[in-house]
């Protein structure tokens, strides 16, 4: 913590001890009485109330301890047993895309053909003539039972409009025959770096485009007005807060005009209070040098607002089977995945990106793209000498057991949901055994790893109760592994709650300022319906509500009253 923020909390500390004397009229602004409170501060790990002044948490402890620093103006909410956390930290979301998706077609959960193309039918009279379809969210193994769609299946529904529609990992694109026109994709265009034009046995493309083919399409759609821009950060903060998410990691992923204008909106919201979740936005580690340049460095900014993170990818994603293994895969056997970034490139990115004093965190799904890019990290550390950095890989999603243990300080930033989605269909495409060392929040504690948790929203639900339940029963989407996918790597509830918060704000260098309830912090805080600490709750986990979530202090969201004890 600052000294400023140290010599305010003394101050504050020191007027509330007047109040409980009756020596001050200076109250909280809102206390919380009567609840389950789990601090995650090791000094107190549990408590009843918590008061809150102009922001900050001022005072931990007993209801007999709290209660008095209520005053005249003093919001008092009575607990009645509900169950208090740290606000949530997500430590990897597409905010903008997110927000745009929710006004977009969502096939995601289509049953089958018959109701994808209804779906778009549906959509299609909704758009002016003229207007990309976007969007999508498609998911194969769920609606052709494992095919891929192709164009000539959108031409059925969307003959005229362009369209391009990604699979829900978003590492795969699929575009109708007029997007391919548009973009001039033929038989004879040649796959870019990074990326794969999917073709029929004649050589002809498909419509499916894989990761960095995908913008051979995408750079055609038109840009995202301000207006729609506004409209979609805005429907994602109000979605957070919904949720309790309080702070986020924004990946973005959009092109650089758009990354730059989003960067300037968020400044516009913060400034006039609309800001209403802390955000680090990250910019992609090819450009990590716009930063440099402006000698920006890790977390520059505030409380509300920074930058200074860095995001880059190694390989692909295991639904698009495009995730870098060192085997093939078992439904493709001369493919091994891809290197979305050639190995030597993104070490002299990140070995210059740290150099600089900037944040990295990057992308890596299959095995082989995962212990690359330790290496890559262990080289970099090496070169530019001891500091705390933090690096960070983002998904860590299928590991060979002898990698656990190069971890060291490399952060594993994680998604949860993912294992209980993908978890459907994984073993068909790498196998049992690979499987069993994927998604190892479990083997990863146990070698000290330290787990931030996060969802990659739009490709998952942005909900971290959904998350936690994730990880703690490994229930797999189609109901197949009732005890658990690979049971042996479920971690606690509260191991899940620390990755969701304190460890989560640790990978972001936020630690100090939130993340726990503790007194000098920032007063994040999320009220559940029930309490998922509770033994008996551990399979009802993903029924548990937000009733109430605060940033700094202020009520960004609230459940409306269904009973007498819902604060």
């Amino acid at each position: 913590m600052s000294w400023r923020a140290l010599l305010f909390t003394g101050f504050l500390l020191g007027r509330l001890s007047d109040v409980a004397s009756g020596q001050s009229s200076v109250p909280a602004d809102l206390i919380f009485v009567g609840g389950r409170i789990s601090t995650l501060d090791p000094h107190l790990p549990e408590a009843e109330a918590v008061a809150v002044a102009q922001g900050r948490i001022v005072a931990v402890g007993s209801d007999a301890e709290i209660l008095p620093t209520a005053g005249a103006t003093t919001r008092v909410v009575r607990l009645a047993g509900k169950r208090v956390l740290p606000g949530f930290r997500d430590c990897h979301v597409h905010l903008l895309a997110g927000g745009r998706q929710l006004t977009q077609v969502d096939l995601k959960d289509a049953g089958d053909e018959a109701e994808f193309g209804r779906r778009l039918s549906a959509f299609d009279r909704k758009l002016p003539p003229g207007r990309w379809m976007l969007g999508g969210n498609w998911d194969h193994d769920r609606t052709f039972g494992g095919k891929l769609p192709s164009a000539a299946l959108l031409d059925r529904y969307l003959a005229d409009r362009p369209c391009f529609l990604t699979r829900y990992d978003g590492h795969m694109g699929l575009a109708n025959s007029p997007a391919l026109r548009l973009a001039g994709i033929t038989s004879r265009t040649a796959d870019p770096a990074g990326g794969q034009i999917d073709r029929d046995a004649s050589g002809r493309p498909t419509g499916l485009l894989r990761d960095a083919a995908m913008r051979l399409v995408e750079d055609l759609i038109p840009a995202v007005t301000d207006e729609e821009m506004v409209e979609a950060v805005e429907s994602a903060l109000r979605l957070a807060g919904k949720l309790g998410v309080t702070s986020l990691d924004d990946m973005a992923g959009e092109g650089p005009h758009v990354r730059r204008r989003l960067l300037r909106l968020y400044q516009r919201l913060a400034r006039e209070g609309r800001l209403t979740a802390r955000v680090h936005l990250r910019w992609p580690l090819a450009d990590w040098s716009e930063l440099a340049d402006l000698g920006i460095e890790a977390s520059f900014g505030d409380d509300r607002l920074s930058i200074g993170g860095l995001k880059g990818f190694v390989d692909g994603s295991l639904g698009s089977s495009t995730a870098r293994m060192w085997e093939p895969y078992l439904n493709d056997p001369h493919n091994k995945g891809i290197f979305v970034t050639p190995p030597q490139r993104l070490g002299q990115w990140i070995r210059q990106a740290d150099a600089a004093g900037l944040s990295v965190a990057v992308h890596a799904i299959g095995d082989e793209a995962n212990s690359t890019l330790l290496d890559l990290f262990a080289e970099a550390a090496r070169s530019n000498g001891p500091r705390d950095r933090r690096f960070r890989i983002e998904h860590a999603q299928h590991l060979r057991a002898s990698d656990f243990g190069r971890f060291g300080q490399v952060i594993a930033s994680m998604q949860p949901y993912h294992a209980v989605d993908d978890g459907r269909w994984a073993e068909g495409r790498i196998g049992d055994k690979r499987c069993a060392s994927s998604y190892a929040f479990r083997s990863l504690l146990d070698h000290g790893v330290r787990l931030a948790f996060g969802s990659d929203w739009p490709v998952a639900p942005l909900d971290p109760l959904v998350g936690i339940d994730a990880a703690v029963n490994r229930r797999t989407l189609d109901g197949a592994h009732a005890e658990g996918w690979f049971a042996e790597q479920r971690i606690s509830v509260a191991e899940a709650i620390r990755a969701y918060t304190l460890d989560a704000a640790f990978a972001n260098f936020a630690e100090e300022r939130v993340g726990s309830i503790a007194a000098g912090k920032l007063a994040d805080l999320v009220v559940l319906s029930r309490d998922i600490l509770a033994d008996d709750e551990r399979t009802s986990i993903a029924q548990a509500r937000v009733v109430m979530t605060i940033v700094e202090g202020r009520v960004v969201y609230e459940a409306v009253q269904s009973s007498p004890g819902t604060p």
